[in-house]
């Protein structure tokens, strides 16, 4: 996993249109911009960054410190035979254990300095903090695909055209079948990478047989459906590396268990902590203006946590 880019600190002498850091130090009540902030709640993102974070990391609202529960993934499942009350005994009791653990959410964001002789129309501030957004978004995205890598079980597999008849169905629903062996909850979201889903397709094709043309032409909420999981998608999202566009998700295919609207002790595998701000939204917004230039801040608090790294799977595909 690459490692997320170093920005600049945003030390007030930063040049126009460089995106630095955000300094909690130069943010002030005077500063705080309520329109642009309320522009945030209702912003819709049209690279579809925010959607896939949420699939990968369903967020849970939490006060800036909170507590959570990793549970004993066996105790759902323990049985007994001595369940039969006595007269005049009480039934036996069940005490569901846990390790609580304290943490909080982590103050994030970015500032861009905007000269006023390279803005035009009226909705200029709109359009920085929507950039903003989408950054930040995209840095959670990151930061979530690289803590699902950091705790799952990793296998190498060979979809190509040249390893005899790869079967890349099978090779997930033998995961999806061991992970469910260990945790007894089946992992129900699938995320596979740009290139995978591609040597997946690459694969069948070559097989050029009508159960591999069948298998080929599935859509991708057909193959949740074969291979008994709430959903599967594809993440083709980038971001600028050193010197090139780099994909968040490459040669890989991850499965694991999440749900959406989901509460801090719920048995998701990740989960992304936000505090909410003024009035529920999810970000703060400043501008600090001034002659020649504005520079605008957007601000929120999240932290990005595995609850559970048992049944997390990870496939590292190669085509040969």
């Amino acid at each position: 996993m690459n490692s997320v880019e170093i920005l600049p600190k945003d030390d007030g002498f930063q040049d126009y249109g460089l995106v630095c850091a955000a300094n909690e130090a130069r943010f002030s009540a005077a500063n705080y911009s309520e329109p642009l902030t309320a522009f945030t709640v209702g912003w819709k993102d049209s690279e579809k960054i925010e959607d896939l974070l949420n699939f990968v990391a369903p967020v849970v609202p939490v006060a800036r410190r909170f507590e959570f529960k990793v549970a004993d993934n066996n105790e759902p499942f323990l049985s007994e035979t001595d369940d039969i009350r006595s007269i005049g005994s009480a039934f036996k009791r069940v005490e569901f254990t846990g390790t609580s653990v304290t943490s909080k959410t982590y103050n994030k964001g970015l500032t861009i300095r905007v000269d006023h002789d390279d803005v035009a129309g009226d909705d200029w501030r709109e359009r920085y903090v929507q950039l903003l957004l989408q950054r930040l978004y995209r840095n959670e995205l990151r930061r979530a695909i690289s803590a699902l890598s950091g705790s799952a079980v990793s296998k190498n597999c060979v979809w190509g055209n040249t390893s005899g008849t790869p079967n890349p169905d099978a090779d997930i629903r033998a995961e999806l079948e061991a992970a469910t062996n260990v945790t007894g909850i089946r992992p129900n979201r699938i995320i596979f990478g740009e290139g995978a889903w591609g040597m997946r397709s690459d694969a069948y094709d070559f097989q050029n047989n009508a159960g591999a043309n069948r298998s080929a032409g599935l859509s991708l909420e057909e193959l949740a459906g074969r291979l008994f999981v709430d959903e599967a998608r594809v993440m083709g999202a980038r971001y600028q590396d050193v010197s090139s566009k780099t994909a968040i998700l490459g040669n890989e295919v991850y499965m694991f268990y999440a749900r959406n609207g989901v509460m801090k002790d719920e048995p998701s595998n990740i989960k992304r902590f936000v505090t909410p701000v003024d009035g529920g939204s999810m970000f703060r917004v400043y501008v600090d203006e001034r002659s020649k230039f504005s520079d605008i801040t957007v601000e929120h608090y999240s932290n990005i946590v595995v609850t559970s790294t048992i049944g997390i799977s990870k496939l590292v595909v190669s085509a040969s």
